[in-house]
């Protein structure tokens, strides 16, 4: 089995906030905008998981700009599809049945004081993952209908050879309560950034000293985490 870290959702740098995080431990997850625009699915016309439209967590005076902006979905957890064009993404079409990919992002106290930080939000238990071209068009019109990148024909048909695209089983979430699984650390010219905590490393190990998870590319668990990382990620609700 292997186990993937992998950070979604928006951010400072793809749709200028955090997530919001509350005060119970639940939080919604925003996707990051669609660069395309051609997604029906917008921050003012998309409610969220406590019943109020995803643009009220964006500022006030950024609320006009952003209610009409599509968003890119994905990953979407109606019906656990994960999509990428990216070549730092490629490795993930090797992902094998009962896999699994775990989502984190970044979230911040909403309705109480708490730091922007790094939680997982969610995971897939996999049950399909390729690159586009080696699933069949009905393949992908049954396992992949509602991925952003396969939903709308126009964008599919734009998309490069080596997009990747993740099925999750019907065991796959996106969790109830966040977990945190970051802590601040400092990059060799002392700013701050967030790497894996040391309760995390003790889960998911210490990828060779590279525990930077604030702009990191897909994390593979090593082979000795992986049973430990495995129930864990289980173990989420």
């Amino acid at each position: 089995m292997k186990v993937v870290l992998l950070r979604v959702g928006i951010d400072t740098g793809a749709g200028g906030i955090h997530g919001p995080l509350f005060a119970d431990g639940s939080f919604e997850y925003i996707p990051i905008p669609d660069g395309s625009g051609r997604d029906e699915r917008t921050y003012g016309n998309t409610m969220g998981r406590t019943g109020r439209p995803l643009i009220d967590y964006f500022p006030e005076a950024r609320r006009p700009r952003m209610s009409e902006r599509s968003m890119h979905v994905d990953p979407e957890f109606d019906t656990f599809t994960y999509g990428d064009p990216g070549p730092a993404k490629r490795g993930l079409a090797r992902l094998e049945p009962g896999d699994l990919l775990v989502f984190y992002a970044g979230l911040e106290g909403w309705d109480y004081p708490s730091p922007p930080a790094l939680y997982i939000i969610g995971y897939f238990e996999i049950a399909y993952a390729g690159l586009a071209g080696q699933f069949s068009a009905r393949q992908r019109s049954e396992l992949f209908a509602a991925n952003a990148h396969v939903r709308i024909p126009m964008t599919f048909a734009e998309q490069p050879a080596d997009l990747v695209l993740v099925k999750g089983r019907t065991r796959s979430r996106l969790l109830s309560n966040a977990v945190l699984i970051s802590a601040t650390g400092r990059n060799r010219a002392g700013q701050p950034l967030k790497i894996l905590s040391p309760e995390m490393q003790g889960i998911f190990g210490h990828f060779e000293g590279k525990v930077s998870i604030q702009r990191s590319p897909a994390r593979l668990v090593a082979p000795d985490f992986v049973e430990r990382a495995g129930s864990f990620v289980r173990s989420l609700t």
